[in-house]
């Protein structure tokens, strides 16, 4: 396949590199309306073709597909192009900017028979996909709660908050273990540097099935945190991204509570065990992710992160914001997860 890269920024680079190192991959074309960034580009990949004009991407007939790396503001613009021009697309997270604007690029992909997908990159990492693994296989018990902190010093954005910039990672993963969305959410947050951006935000979710989780998100941190703490009736786990050799551990810990047998008493006993520490393999989750995209391109399969993902994290997103703009009031979350109303041809492979 021949795919072009639209924005040459922070990520772009990874794209490009992952891009080359496919051995489905047989062009790239790199395009960015900066010129220094092109230069920058062609230093790097001296035999890829880079472009400053978008519109050359989209008359280019041999381009099958697009990556699309590029502000949040823009994604729904970009995106509705590069469908409209009949190209399989990939957009970095968040998908869009609104709801609206999800529904629409999934409405239109789903009219074309064109893929779609969203970067959630953790989705295809081997300590993500293995903590799906354990809390499916119920070694865990009854989950009870799942809290993340996600924390540095930087980098702040001007155009999003930082619970649009840093939450999605963690809504996404909760969704892909869990398997449900949250019913209910608050935020409550602080914006210290830049007045009207958001750059604390602690924020609460509630599950249908009882799970409560918490998200923690922060630009403003001495220190770099990615840790989550799943709770379950007969263990616990931790994943600590930050952690290069013990990213997974499994801890069998717990509480029981045992009936009284008599007025009054009551008996907590409190269960330690041994700490796991399960094998997982170092693959890079961008690489996975890019091959699982172009194979869903050149097959027409479903993609694990399609459109309707990424709709499920903008729809939590704005619920959040809701809340943290209404004095942290619990806001439920009306999920539209149900089947497109509207006809759906037959999806197109790349190529054809």
């Amino acid at each position: 396949m021949h795919v072009a890269v639209i924005g040459y920024g922070y990520w772009g680079p990874n794209l490009v590199r992952n891009l080359l190192e496919n051995r489905k991959v047989t062009a790239v074309t790199i395009c960015d309306v900066n010129p220094d960034q092109l230069e920058r580009a062609a230093k790097r990949f001296p035999h890829v073709r880079t472009v400053g004009d978008v519109d050359q991407v989209w008359a280019d007939s041999s381009i099958e597909a697009t990556l699309i790396a590029t502000p949040v503001t823009t994604h729904h613009g970009l995106g509705k192009a590069s469908l409209a021009a009949g190209k399989h697309t990939f957009i970095e997270k968040p998908i869009a900017a609104s709801t609206a604007e999800a529904e629409d690029l999934v409405r239109t992909a789903e009219q074309a028979g064109l893929t779609l997908m969203v970067g959630h990159t953790f989705e295809y990492s081997p300590p993500v996909m293995k903590i799906r693994e354990i809390i499916q296989s119920g070694s865990l018990g009854q989950i009870y709660y799942v809290s993340a902190v996600r924390v540095n010093l930087g980098i702040h954005q001007k155009d999003v908050s930082v619970v649009w910039d840093l939450a999605p990672h963690d809504l996404s993963m909760l969704f892909y273990w869990l398997n449900e969305v949250p019913t209910q959410v608050s935020m409550l947050g602080g914006a210290f540097v830049q007045p009207t951006v958001s750059d604390v935000a602690f924020i609460n979710l509630q599950f249908e099935s009882g799970i409560v989780g918490s998200i923690q998100v922060s630009w403003l941190s001495p220190s770099k945190l990615r840790h989550i703490t799943i709770v379950g009736s007969k263990k616990m786990l931790v994943y600590d991204d930050t952690n290069a050799v013990e990213r997974v551990k499994i801890y069998d810990r717990g509480v029981e509570f045992k009936e009284p047998t008599s007025f009054g008493e009551y008996t907590l006993t409190y269960r330690t065990g041994d700490i796991v520490t399960p094998h997982i393999p170092a693959t890079e989750p961008l690489q996975t992710e890019i091959d699982h995209f172009l194979e869903c391109a050149l097959t027409g399969a479903t993609p694990r992160t399609d459109g309707r993902s990424g709709l499920r994290v903008v729809q939590a997103l704005e619920a959040i914001e809701r809340s943290g703009e209404n004095g942290s009031r619990m806001e439920r979350l009306a999920v539209n997860d149900t089947e497109d109303p509207v006809p759906v041809r037959v999806r197109r492979k790349a190529g054809s």
